[in-house]
């Protein structure tokens, strides 16, 4: 994971590494994201999740396509 404060660096930074772009999210996004996979962590009854119920979350988020799908 790579922090980059906008659009233009990432372009920029994955040209001079030469490589081609993966998947990007703001970080208000990851926020959203950060709240949802993790908010229940700290229950003392906590079970991992269904990776159907986690898919859920991220198709919730629009966290779509390829490189988001779990199974």
């Amino acid at each position: 994971m790579v922090f980059l404060r906008s659009e233009e660096h990432l372009e920029r930074w994955l040209a001079a590494n030469g490589w081609e772009p993966g998947s990007s999210m703001s970080a208000t996004k990851l926020n959203a994201l950060a709240r949802a996979w993790w908010w229940s962590r700290l229950d003392p009854d906590w079970r991992p999740r269904p990776p159907a119920e986690s898919q859920t979350i991220l198709d919730g988020l629009g966290l779509t396509g390829a490189f988001w799908q779990l199974a």
